[in-house]
């Protein structure tokens, strides 16, 4: 849980992205230390699960080519940056097409259409704080996929930090990015345990 900044907390002070790989570079983060930055703050990323796991790999097959074959690329857990401040890991992210697959440069925010968190213990962290920093950065779409309750929540229409539109989807529907409404998902293989 990210702590809130206020003009009373004067002793606070936000990292940048780059403050954040200077630490990175000199040793004091490392991938052992799983944590992402998140409105200048490192928040600790919790240990991934097996249900978890397999749920991202099962996002990642089910999203991949042939069907958005150089349409869009699905990026696995990797960071994107949303501003100098806010730099997360969504679970997966389904970008822009670009020929050299983001090797010159992160995804920024016009990058990204749509992000997927799965959601087990970090639920209330997902639908809160991260899902503020998403809205606020504009990001078009975001599904969190909630383990626990066994259904994909579709946030849109991200408007003065928070998202318009929620939609839920239940084990016997099927939910297609909005992007690509040709690459429909069935949301029990989603959430399949």
């Amino acid at each position: 849980m990210t702590t809130q900044l206020t003009a009373a907390s004067p002793d606070l002070r936000r990292l940048t992205v780059a403050e954040y790989y200077a630490m990175a570079d000199a040793g004091i983060l490392t991938a052992d230390g799983r944590v992402e930055l998140l409105d200048g703050e490192l928040v600790p990323m919790s240990p991934v699960g097996d249900w978890h796991y397999g749920t991202v790999n099962w996002l990642n097959n089910g999203l991949a080519p042939p069907g958005l074959q150089q349409r869009a690329t699905v990026a696995v857990q990797g960071p994107v940056r949303l501003d100098d401040h806010t730099e997360p890991q969504p679970d997966i992210a389904l970008l822009r097409f670009r020929a050299d697959f983001y090797r010159f440069g992160k995804p920024a925010p016009a990058d990204i259409l749509l992000l997927i968190e799965v959601s087990d213990t970090s639920l209330a962290y997902d639908r809160g704080a991260k899902l503020a920093a998403y809205a606020r950065a504009g990001i078009p779409e975001v599904w969190i996929v909630n383990l626990p309750d066994r259904h994909v929540e579709a946030y849109s229409e991200p408007a003065g930090g928070a998202y318009a539109a929620v939609r839920y989807f239940g084990p016997s529907a099927r939910i297609a990015p909005r992007a690509f409404p040709d690459i429909a998902l069935p949301v029990d293989r989603i959430i399949a345990a």
